[in-house]
């Protein structure tokens, strides 16, 4: 769904709550309102061959010119009265990644409401949106881009929405203050160790990125330095400086990225210092978290979100349960203690990788996980006759696809929980699994990333 198509869809909800109503002829006619840097040539520096089509700004004093179109007139003057006062977050007009930043915090929760509601009252009474007690600096993944100024000076920020343009960031509402604190030392010992920043226009450079990772609920920290070169000059001094300063970081990871991608990281990757890992804890279960593994990044709302999924499963302890999209594994190994067997299947051959150690960590023998597409292997286990009294499913944002439905009724479990990141995707498959003789129950939303208009919700259906 588009940015434009979003603003609209938000837009309704606000006149909806206020009583205004628009009317269809009035909507469609309404206006629109709306270096090359010279780096010495050693080792440590890798030229990669530049993509002319995407350009690298440092965007200083960037404006949304998209900003859906004009409201009525009532609704005009808000607008207005919100431009003219100073938006909590210096970056929010640039940057784009937190849409509601000014919003108060109930007044989104009711918005994101309503809009769960139009799209799912149809099958079900909505309940109550859970929100967060303290819904700022809850990522506990934080990434940053580094570049340089005009004069090579470095600057470490996001990418504008949508774009290449990166936006230079001291502090984010968003995230946790500790990664944002580690970004702006690294960034402050680039100048007295000699290390360039990446140049996206012309492929020179070292430092293109920083990841930090953070485990909650057991205080490690992981540091990626996505580098375009596995050589790093005074890698250990570096690591010591680093380390001096922030005494807290468990771990130290290079990863190298060569390639001319919008993929923050590459294949390889070494550690500089620890493991190359981490570990946090989740609704008392033990996760290994590597550079790449995909991990919530709020992790007080997915304990949230996990405990909502499997209260509402109401698990007796003699189910088998197939657990579709497991990424990592983290459903099916909370759910594991409560049922007699785990069928978990999983794409992406890394995650399944590391669902396997979360299983052996966690010392969990009821679960098996398969590398494969959850369309391919439901469809599989529809036409072999296997039986499932529970499945939960975790798609992606695109939702799930209409064989993978279609198979899982043939499959016909007693119980579905849909755990979605979209409420359209969500409301799409609804409509295809109820036609398949199934009940909507239970609908739950959940506040996985306040400040953003993304929301997570979770659905029970029954046959």
């Amino acid at each position: 769904m588009s940015y434009r198509e979003n603003v609209r869809k938000f837009e309704k909800i606000n006149n909806m709550m206020s009583g205004s109503k628009k009317n269809e002829k009035s909507e469609k006619n309404s206006a629109e309102s709306k270096k090359k840097n010279t780096i010495p040539k050693s080792a440590a520096v890798k030229k990669v061959k530049p993509a002319p089509q995407k350009k690298t700004k440092i965007v200083d004093n960037a404006i949304d010119d998209n900003r859906g179109k004009k409201r009525e007139e009532d609704t005009a003057k808000n607008v207005e009265k919100a431009k003219r006062t100073p938006s909590r977050c210096p970056y929010s007009k640039k940057c784009g990644g937190c849409q509601m930043i000014d919003v108060p915090y109930d007044k989104q929760l009711r918005q994101k409401h309503a809009h769960v509601k139009e799209l799912l009252e149809p099958y079900t009474r909505v309940a109550a949106f859970i929100g967060m007690e303290e819904p700022e600096h809850y990522r506990c993944k934080v990434h940053a881009v580094f570049t340089h100024d005009k004069k090579g000076n470095p600057l470490s920020g996001i990418y504008k929405e949508g774009t290449h343009d990166v936006v230079p960031v001291d502090k984010c509402l968003l995230e946790d203050e500790k990664a944002d604190a580690i970004i702006a030392t690294i960034r402050g010992m680039l100048k007295s160790f000699k290390i360039k920043t990446y140049d996206e226009d012309n492929g020179f450079g070292l430092l293109r990125h920083v990841l930090i990772r953070i485990g909650k609920n057991t205080g490690e920290i992981m540091v990626v330095l996505v580098t375009v070169s596995p050589v790093f000059p005074s890698k250990n001094n570096f690591v010591k400086a680093l380390l001096k300063e922030h005494p807290e970081i468990t771990t130290i990871v290079m990863n190298i990225n060569d390639k001319q991608t919008s993929m923050i990281l590459g294949d390889k990757e070494k550690p500089m210092y620890g493991p190359g890992f981490i570990y946090d804890i989740c609704c008392g279960m033990k996760f290994k978290i590597s550079p790449k593994s995909f991990y919530q990044v709020n992790p007080v709302q997915t304990e949230v979100l996990y405990k909502t999924a499997i209260e509402m499963a109401d698990l007796k302890g003699d189910e088998t349960a197939l657990d579709c999209y497991c990424g990592v594994g983290t459903i099916g190994i909370i759910a594991s203690p409560h049922v007699k067997e785990v069928i978990s299947v999983e794409l992406n051959k890394d995650a399944v990788k590391d669902a396997n150690l979360n299983a052996k960590i966690n010392e969990i023998k009821n679960i098996t996980f398969y590398e494969n597409d959850a369309t391919r292997f439901m469809q599989q286990m529809a036409d072999s006759g296997d039986k499932v009294d529970l499945v939960f499913m975790d798609p992606p944002r695109s939702g799930s696809t209409p064989e993978f439905i279609s198979s899982m009724i043939a499959l016909a479990p007693k119980k579905v929980v849909y755990i979605s990141c979209s409420p359209d995707s969500l409301a799409r498959d609804l409509e295809l699994i109820t036609k398949g003789g199934y009940k909507v129950n239970k609908a739950i939303p959940v506040d996985m990333f306040p400040f953003t208009r993304s929301i997570e919700t979770v659905v029970l259906l029954t046959k």
